[in-house]
């Protein structure tokens, strides 16, 4: 990337295949269900069946939070390299795992809970690598190459994505033992794990502690630094968060959770209940789609290097909202599955989501509490989004048909309207401090070259 020193570049190129990595192995077990849910649960009636299906699906991201909190607190008292080395390690562990468990023929019920804890491990574990990424990238580099820099984590885990679709797509297609595709994930991610060690901590995390440690010693000493700088009770440690600013994020990211399910999970039932598609051809169109989601997801970190991120997402969503409206009638009217290959590719190309604008977000949130608040939403949001749309979804379109999409569609589309509108009211409030700052500083030290290096 231009305008990135050498260390920066290694740091982009170190967590960008990281994120790779865990979202291949954290998307395989998602877009292979439809072959791998029969493998691993008993079978039941079709109600019942689609309940279970729905509890695999959310086992993945309902102890997200927990994992938010562990690794939350690790990044903000250890460090962001500690998280992102131990969560990757983590899942590359549970996918050794998942590729020697044997199946529900083999094992009976404990084949069932053995892969549904390896896939709680999974989704707690990918809290940390994501997040932690995209933090360390913020605190690393300045605009505006932070905002492409932060959203190649994005890209990447849209990659991974894709891929694991193409491995999905491969399996199910020539008869491969669907095994080889976990192992491969695993054994990859645990070579990522190591690479990482190479990274350094982040200027922002060690800034703090620089400025905590000096401050403390002015007044009693070494010792007393230490003791001060363990303290969570210390001054810079109970730096608050604003409410508003951790309700306006936890709305933003709710609307993603929505979008892919809409698009890859009730999409799939469609293809299958109304045009008879098999595992095969569902896995192979929602690897179509995947694809056109990684385009816009190229596209957009190139757009934001010129463009304001806030406008970008703005843009995007008074595209989106007149479709969303629409939708179910789209849905209804479909006559073939390439009718729904558009929608699902309209959904994901123009879906609500944080990036490119993540950096924007983050910045708000105090640099000792970041780790933790930020993981802590990106969780909570996925876990209730996922557990809502999942569930309801099987009830609102049993009695309201397509249109049952639009009680959950229209709110949660209206909450990511309003937290970009917060941020966007944050950011000017911000830009004129600064200039104020600016100008009182100039009035008082002049407007010399080196000063205005200084401002810079």
């Amino acid at each position: 990337m231009i305008g990135l020193n050498r260390e920066q570049k290694e740091a982009v190129g170190l967590l960008s295949i990281g994120t790779f990595l865990e979202y291949f192995d954290l998307m395989l077990y998602v877009h292979m269900a439809v072959l791998l849910n029969e493998l691993f649960f008993p079978k039941y009636d079709p109600h019942t069946a689609s309940i279970l299906s729905a509890m695999a699906f959310c086992s993945t991201f309902i102890f997200r939070p927990v994992g938010a909190l562990i690794f939350g607190w690790i990044g903000d008292n250890i460090g962001r390299k500690s998280t992102v080395i131990i969560t990757t390690m983590l899942m590359a562990v549970s996918c050794i795992v998942m590729a020697n468990l044997p199946t529900y023929a083999q094992a009976g019920i404990i084949a069932s809970w053995a892969i549904t804890i390896c896939r709680i491990v999974q989704g707690m574990s990918s809290m940390g690598e994501i997040i932690g990424a995209e933090i360390y990238l913020t605190e690393t580099i300045k605009r505006p190459m932070q905002f492409p820099a932060v959203a190649s984590v994005a890209i990447f885990s849209a990659v991974g994505t894709t891929a694991a679709l193409a491995v999905a797509s491969l399996v199910t297609s020539h008869g491969f033992n669907w095994r080889i595709a976990f192992w491969i994930g695993g054994l990859i991610a645990i070579v990522g794990a190591v690479a990482r060690r190479k990274l350094r901590e982040t200027p922002d995390f060690v800034d703090m502690k620089v400025k905590m440690k000096k401050a403390i010693e002015l007044e009693s000493g070494s010792e007393g630094a230490k003791k001060f700088f363990k303290d969570p009770n210390n001054p810079m440690r109970k730096e608050k968060v604003k409410k508003m600013t951790s309700l306006s994020l936890f709305l933003i990211r709710c609307a993603w959770p929505v979008c892919f399910y809409i698009a890859y999970i009730h999409c799939s039932h469609i293809l299958q209940k109304q045009f008879g598609y098999s595992a095969e051809q569902i896995i192979h169109q929602n690897f179509i789609v995947s694809v056109v989601e990684l385009i816009s997801f190229i596209i957009l970190p190139y757009l934001s290097y010129y463009i304001y991120p806030l406008k970008i997402l703005k843009a995007k969503t008074a595209i989106f909202v007149p479709f969303i409206l629409i939708c179910p009638y789209l849905l209804d009217h479909a006559t073939s599955g390439f009718h729904i290959l558009l929608i699902q590719s309209f959904i994901m190309f123009f879906v609500l989501e944080n990036m490119p604008a993540t950096p924007i977000f983050y910045i708000y949130f105090p640099v000792f509490k970041r780790f933790t608040y930020v993981t802590f939403i990106y969780a909570l949001s996925r876990a209730v989004m996922y557990v809502i749309t999942s569930f309801g979804l099987i009830y609102l379109t049993k009695y309201f048909g397509n249109y049952g999409l639009l009680v959950i569609m229209i709110p949660i589309t209206l909450g990511f309207i309003f937290g970009l509108y917060y941020f966007e009211k944050l950011e000017k409030q911000n830009e004129a401090l600064l200039e104020t700052s600016k100008n009182a500083f100039l009035q008082t030290f002049g407007s010399t070259k080196q000063n205005l290096e200084e401002i810079h």
